[in-house]
């Protein structure tokens, strides 16, 4: 089977595209034929060793997939041959056929075409698992989030609409913040506002915001910290701005405030059922229309390295999908 693999570390031209041999399914496994693998930011970090968990090479990256049963390895129950799956993977995603547990897939409802289910694990699985579990957004809070146009971002935007949040988008151009609005944030602010902080805080009413959600770290990282509301959460998602930043520990004891780590692969490792449950909630709003994963581009396998590259320079609305 064809396989995208990373021999060495690097940036995207270090991918090669060979044929591998195709994987079986052992006891409690499914080989799924993947038919889309969706890229995120972390794969352009993954290749390049600097991602927090690294696996052995060589690996292929795309930590999520959609497809179809092709086998079952003895003792599943549940799947047979044809059936349409989508999965988080963690890596591996970019070639042909992966095996699977068999816990850990998850149908994939008529009307929600490969493209798109192969774009919902990680960004809406995070910000499921960063909103609802740790930062235990309530109806009426209202939440920031930064990098808000990435496809962690926009899924974020979207949940934190569907749970009830007023919702301000931050991110760098007005294109960018317009996509945000049509999906759903109630404010918007460019990354290049004078008084970031004072900003923030004027559009939550002078109250500050209950909730940051951080997908970019760097030089803004502490002035959201410090338009925080009295009690707010501080999620840490990821660090797209390549910066991590250092945060003032009187800050915490000032708004009697919280940062908590969002490590959504480490979760899912953790507590499988619970990822599987908020896959399903995502593909519910999907044919529901509540949740509208928006996809950049759609490219062949044989052009990831042109995706990652445009996720590299910041150029991505949303998701970049791998067809195969």
């Amino acid at each position: 089977m064809k396989a995208v693999l990373c021999k060495t570390l690097g940036g995207p031209e270090v991918l090669v595209i060979e044929n591998i041999p195709d994987p079986v399914a052992r006891p409690g496994e499914v080989v799924v034929r993947v038919k889309a693998a969706a890229l995120n930011f972390f794969d352009t970090l993954i290749i390049a060793g600097k991602y927090q968990r690294q696996p052995e090479l060589p690996f292929s990256p795309c930590g999520e997939i959609a497809g179809v049963v092709e086998a079952v390895g003895p003792g599943v129950t549940g799947w047979r041959p044809g059936e349409r799956v989508m999965a988080y993977v963690g890596y591996g995603g970019a070639r042909e056929r992966v095996v699977v547990a068999a816990s850990g897939l998850v149908a994939i409802p008529d009307g929600v075409s490969d493209e798109i289910a192969s774009a919902i694990a990680i960004t809406y699985g995070t910000a499921l698992h960063g909103l609802g579990d740790r930062g235990a957004l309530k109806a009426g809070e209202t939440v920031a989030i930064l990098g808000a146009s990435g496809g962690a971002g926009l899924a974020a935007v979207e949940v934190a609409k569907a749970m009830g949040g007023r919702v301000i988008a931050v991110a760098s151009t007005a294109e960018k913040l317009a996509v945000c609005r049509a999906h759903g944030a109630d404010e918007t602010l460019s990354t290049t506002a004078g008084d970031f902080k004072e900003a923030l805080r004027a559009l939550s009413g002078g109250q500050g915001v209950d909730i940051v959600y951080d997908c970019v770290g760097g030089d803004l990282a502490e002035q959201a910290f410090r338009a925080l509301a009295w009690k707010g959460r501080y999620l840490v998602v990821g660090f797209a701005s390549g910066d991590i930043p250092r945060l003032p520990l009187n800050l915490f004891l000032v708004k009697g405030a919280g940062a908590l780590g969002v490590f959504f692969g480490e979760a899912a490792r953790r507590d499988p059922h619970a990822l599987s449950e908020n896959l399903r909630y995502a593909l519910d709003g999907v044919v529901a229309g509540k949740l509208r994963p928006h996809v950049h581009c759609v490219l062949p396998v044989e052009s990831i390295v042109e995706g990652l590259e445009l996720m590299r320079r910041r150029e991505v609305v949303g998701k970049v999908v791998l067809t195969l």
